[in-house]
């Protein structure tokens, strides 16, 4: 296939094993070889860089991150949950020099996993990916349901584009519909007045953190996931909707931030519908990270989701 000249190989070092038929971990059963490709019902792919960090002014070290959440995910345990479970790890697309063909490769490769029937887990980097991402699911499907979960709303109007600007890209190209967008863990003093007001104007929706703790994370995300008329639905988890005493290996940690337990809670809604299609992970950042906790709770944030209900 076309796709894989995008693509090198992940280390076979990441893909732990104890080498005991009685305690299976996803080291032992993931794929790695491409001509499994069409046994796979999920894909793994991971997108090294932080150049939309770097861009945006944050502090780098995102780069680093897929070959740590792998680390973390391939230690779990097989559960009764994943025994339908073929997944292929599928690499790391290839980094090019500038950030704009980095995410032209990234949109190929997912919207191909995508159309092939594939569920995708895509592992960053920066938030940055969220473009390419959403738009090859996009591309595949007319009515995508997205959520960006997440302190920030990632709505800004810079130029060139940056980690900060996935979703106001995704907005004004026409690529998703506001009415199906929702910003989920939203910390009001952590945006301008000015980008909050952009995306109310634009129609999309804004769940701030207070307001979701109100009425149940779990609960409000199921609400909204069981009403939408979507054919697809992409989760976006970037890692800072954590606070930093839970997630402190990130791009942009804040004193203030969903639980731990709160971010699985949502990924338990997204195992449970069979839309579900992109899982994102982005802004865990191993270089500031305190005993690769950010880097295990993305794991474990993959491992519910691909959980079977």
């Amino acid at each position: 296939m076309e796709i894989w000249k995008h693509l090198s190989p992940v280390s076979k070092e990441l893909l732990y094993s104890r080498r005991d038929p009685n305690d299976l971990r996803f080291g032992d059963v993931v794929f790695s070889d491409p001509e499994t490709y069409p046994h796979a019902n999920v894909v793994v792919v991971g997108c090294p860089q932080d150049e939309g960090v770097r861009r945006n002014g944050g502090r780098t070290g995102a780069r680093r991150a897929p070959s740590e959440i792998r680390r973390a995910l391939y230690r779990y345990a097989v559960s009764e949950a994943h025994q339908d479970l073929r997944m292929l790890d599928a690499g790391n697309v290839r980094i090019r020099a500038r950030l704009e063909d980095t995410h032209d490769a990234l949109c190929n490769v997912v919207r191909q996993f995508v159309r092939d029937g594939k569920r995708v887990v895509v592992l960053g980097g920066g938030n940055d990916i969220s473009y390419p991402d959403c738009s090859a699911l996009a591309a595949e499907f007319a009515n995508v349901l997205v959520f960006n979960i997440d302190r920030h709303l990632d709505v800004r109007a810079d130029t060139p584009r940056n980690s900060g600007t996935a979703y106001r890209q995704l907005l004004e190209e026409g690529r998703i519909r506001p009415g199906l967008f929702h910003e989920v863990g939203i910390n009001s003093f952590a945006n301008s007045m000015t980008y909050r007001q952009y995306v109310q104007r634009t129609g999309a929706h804004i769940h701030y953190l207070g307001e979701l703790r109100d009425s149940g994370v779990g609960a409000r995300l199921h609400e909204i996931v069981g009403s939408a008329q979507a054919d697809a639905i992409f989760w976006g988890f970037d890692l800072d909707v954590v606070h930093a005493a839970e997630a402190p290996g990130v791009s942009d940690p804040g004193p203030m931030g969903l639980t731990a337990r709160e971010v699985c809670e949502i990924a338990d809604v997204a195992a449970s519908d069979p839309r579900t299609r992109v899982i994102e992970v982005t802004e865990v950042n191993p270089r500031h990270d305190i005993g690769a906790i950010t880097s295990k709770l993305a794991a474990n944030i993959i491992v519910r989701a691909l959980a079977k209900p």
